[in-house]
């Protein structure tokens, strides 16, 4: 039977391109933009947040309410491949943020690398300062538009099972395997067919193809027969799509 679903939830790509975002911002209302060094969106559904410890988010944050004041997180995912517009996806998480109290910062932090093992972790307590955002609404935007999510579904939904792992396969993809690339180009429409193609994104749904065009860029998702379970799965499926599904079927990247 074919796939039903072609592409993941709303709340599913909120939280890829959340673990995929190099980059986030913390906006504050009356303040320049402070850039954040860890931001991490926790299965509960709020974000641990890591700021300059001499920045004037967290002086404000650490001097409002024990209520929190109103923020809004901007996260920028970029594509692993260098191309002409590198941005695949905006997310913003608007909600209150609050200060973690100083004692309970280094546990907080421990607690967050089990699951993220981000360097700038160690700065905390030091020149960092950790803040949580409870998030009351989410909107992504990518090329094919912008979408709101609810916090319930977001709190549900979990990351790809590749994401880890999906910037190396695109970069190796483009690197090792440009045969592969042009096989799937076949799959798109004629007048998509003059540009160069680059893989954006893959997922265990299917893969998406960036066309960089003379009249810009396009993006194109070719969907699997059904849903990729494993790597090995992740491997034959790209490669049947390809066209050549029994000889290298098997064989990974």
């Amino acid at each position: 039977m074919p796939n039903q679903t072609v592409t993941p939830t709303t709340a599913e790509r909120v939280r890829n391109a959340c673990a995929h975002a190099e980059q986030a911002v913390l906006a504050l209302p009356g303040i320049d933009p402070t850039p954040t060094s860890v931001h991490y969106l926790r299965q509960c559904g709020d974000v641990v947040i890591a700021v300059p410890s001499g920045s004037t988010a967290a002086v404000l944050i650490g001097n409002s309410s024990p209520g929190g004041a109103a923020a809004v997180l901007e996260l920028t995912d970029h594509a692993p491949l260098p191309l002409r517009e590198p941005v695949r996806a905006l997310v913003w998480l608007r909600g209150v943020v609050r200060a973690v109290p100083v004692p309970a910062q280094r546990a907080l932090a421990s607690e967050v690398a089990k699951d993220h093992p981000d360097p700038a972790l160690l700065d905390v307590g030091h020149t960092a300062t950790l803040l949580r955002l409870v998030i009351g609404s989410a909107v992504m935007a990518d090329a094919t538009g912008a979408e709101s999510v609810c916090v319930d579904q977001l709190r549900l939904a979990q990351p790809d099972p590749f994401c880890t792992v999906e910037s190396a396969w695109l970069q190796h993809m483009e690197s090792d395997h440009g045969d592969l690339v042009t096989q799937l180009a076949r799959h798109l429409p004629p007048k998509l067919q003059t540009g160069a193609v680059y893989p954006l994104a893959i997922d265990r749904y299917g893969i998406t193809l960036r066309v960089e065009g003379h009249d810009g860029d396009h993006d194109f998702r070719l969907p699997f027969s059904a849903p990729a379970d494993d790597i090995e799965a992740l491997s034959r499926a790209v490669r049947t799509l390809a066209g050549c599904p029994f000889l290298n079927g098997l064989r990974k990247f």
